[in-house]
């Protein structure tokens, strides 16, 4: 009887490559076949390996560094573009206009160079891995002009499914949208990202691509993002639209309490009394003035009162004559 063994520490070499960004796992495992990473110094050449925190890991000359947390963003590729990391060809990819503060990151799937519109990125292999499997299930949508004056029976053929050159095409939800001159409004959603999958469909039916524009993908949406922008997608909503767990926030030094001790308030130099209020020419409290002779007990506060005086003579205005007479030429008698 064999007794089973245990497995090694750690993650396969492939799959920490692609956590750390550094590429998807197919891709490492080629970028290992092809001998551009070394493992504490040796050159291997297959991802048959399980690799730990404390192994140091260099690709291509560089060392790997710990794992970022996944992140997600948002990216408005223009046409003309192409969406590898290099291309053979010399055309410009998408990662020569990137921002320049932007970390080492992949694409979730790809535009043709003549497309438009969004494209996901992210800096964690296993996310863009997920996102690519048609299981995912994930709705992608298009806007698409055609040439020519479609009718809605011209795409029955699409929303089937068909075979193109021995190749299946899943179904696609299309709808015509408008006709704007020579040209045709769709909108188009499929599951699944197969090159050119929706030009080469459209032209087995008779009609011509004359732009392309990618508006959604599943829940992520182009919106009014801009040309060539980049915008981060939170990192909450991220996680609950792919259903990962929260990762744990690197724990925080304790503050140390700082003891405030009080000062004893002191009026007139004897300490243990409180401080009477400033004046602020409003009533220090109800039915209390601040300070003064002419402290009130009642419900009003002291100093002016309303009404009419309460006894004694008439007091003097301010010129000095007695209240009660005008001030000014004496009234006619």
């Amino acid at each position: 009887m064999t007794q089973s063994q245990t497995p090694p520490p750690g993650d396969r070499i492939a799959k920490v490559l692609a956590r750390a960004g550094v590429a998807s796992r197919r891709e490492a495992e080629r970028m290992i076949e092809a001998g551009l990473v070394a493992v504490n110094g040796e050159v291997i050449d297959s991802p048959a390996l399980n690799v730990t925190p404390q192994d140091k890991i260099i690709v291509d000359g560089k060392p790997v560094g710990e794992p970022e947390p996944a992140r997600l963003w948002l990216y408005h590729k223009p046409s003309g573009l192409v969406s590898t990391n290099s291309d053979e060809k010399g055309r410009t990819t998408i990662f020569d206009k990137l921002p320049e503060d932007l970390p080492r990151v992949m694409t979730v799937g790809r535009l043709d160079i003549n497309s438009e519109g969004l494209i996901l990125l992210t800096n964690d292999g296993g996310i863009k891995r997920k996102l690519e499997l048609p299981s995912t299930g994930w709705l992608r949508k298009y806007r698409v002009r055609i040439n020519g004056r479609p009718q809605e029976k011209d795409f029955d053929t699409l929303r089937k499914g068909m075979v193109i050159d021995g190749e299946r095409f899943q179904p696609m939800q299309v709808t015509l949208d408008r006709q704007q001159g020579a040209n045709a409004w769709l909108t188009i959603g499929l599951r699944e990202g197969k090159n050119r999958e929706i030009r080469r469909a459209i032209e087995d039916i008779g009609f011509t691509v004359n732009r392309l524009l990618r508006v959604s993908y599943g829940p992520f949406q182009l919106g009014q993002l801009k040309v060539g922008a980049v915008e981060e997608i939170r990192r909450k909503v991220m996680r609950d639209q792919l259903g990962l767990e929260a990762e744990p926030e690197p724990e925080k030094p304790a503050k140390s309490r700082r003891v405030v001790r009080k000062k004893p308030s002191t009026m007139a130099g004897r300490p243990g009394r409180p401080k009477e209020p400033e004046e602020t020419g409003r009533p220090a409290g109800r039915g209390y003035s601040n300070k003064g002779p002419g402290r009130s007990t009642g419900g009003k506060p002291a100093g002016r009162t309303g009404g009419k005086p309460t006894g004694g003579k008439p007091g003097r205005r301010p010129d000095g004559r007695p209240g009660g007479k005008p001030v000014g030429k004496n009234p006619r008698r």
